[in-house]
């Protein structure tokens, strides 16, 4: 656990799952002053949805930084941050079931993580994922918890492991609408190859090495994603 530190601490969570249920695990990272990551940790889940990665990463993180220490965790899952800080009291006071009286989802972590946070000084910052320019703590933990989701395995700076890979950069959902999706009546199906190394659609969504992909009006990303039309979001 880290210990006690006299001023706020800046971290990251996040999760990742390769199918959602699919391959799944879990990262955070805190930094220093300068937001440049100082310490983090990822871990495999086996298989898991994408909301189970979420709150296993704040479980894990608020297990790893004292109590006392005030903390600001950037997030980008407005599921796992609603769950903690706005649909929770109400969940406890109808007996762990939600508006509709159904069986809240992931009530085991959701508890841990209630009581992991009684007591603490805790800022929730929601910030968007896949940016530009984006945060780069969120960045760091995404690219933490998507390897650890391929490749199934325990990673951090306190065992010595190398930095997450870097991600293909992101694409603002502005330029995603505008890209030239390939057709068939754009010159037939795309081709498809397996991929070498992980990357991340134009859609947003992460493909793991050895999955199909195919080459779109900008890179390479899922087959149904270069054959379908560009939407509006």
């Amino acid at each position: 656990m880290i210990g006690a530190m006299p001023e706020r601490v800046v971290a990251a969570c996040d999760g990742a799952s390769k199918g959602n249920p699919g391959p799944a695990g879990w990262a955070w990272v805190v930094a220093d002053g300068d937001e440049i990551p100082t310490r983090w940790e990822a871990g495999p889940l086996g298989t898991a949805t994408n909301n189970v990665a979420e709150l296993t990463a704040l479980e894990r993180l608020l297990t790893a930084i004292a109590p006392d220490v005030p903390l600001e965790i950037r997030m980008d899952s407005q599921y796992a941050m609603k769950a903690v800080t706005t649909w929770l009291p109400g969940w406890k006071r109808k007996g762990w079931k939600t508006a509709s009286g159904k069986p809240v989802a992931n009530q085991e972590l959701v508890a841990r993580i209630d009581e992991l946070l009684a007591g603490r000084t805790v800022e929730f910052r929601y910030v968007p994922a896949h940016q530009v320019d984006g945060d780069r703590l969120n960045d760091f933990a995404d690219r933490a918890a998507s390897q650890a989701a391929i490749v199934q395995e325990p990673a951090g700076s306190d065992l010595g492991s190398p930095q997450p890979p870097a991600a293909p950069d992101a694409v603002p959902a502005a330029a995603r609408r505008r890209a030239p999706a390939k057709t068939a009546r754009q010159g037939g199906p795309a081709r498809t190859i397996k991929a070498k190394f992980p990357g991340r659609c134009l859609c947003g969504r992460s493909y793991a090495a050895g999955e199909p992909i195919s080459k779109n009006g900008s890179g390479w990303g899922h087959p149904d994603c270069a054959a379908a039309q560009p939407a509006d979001a």
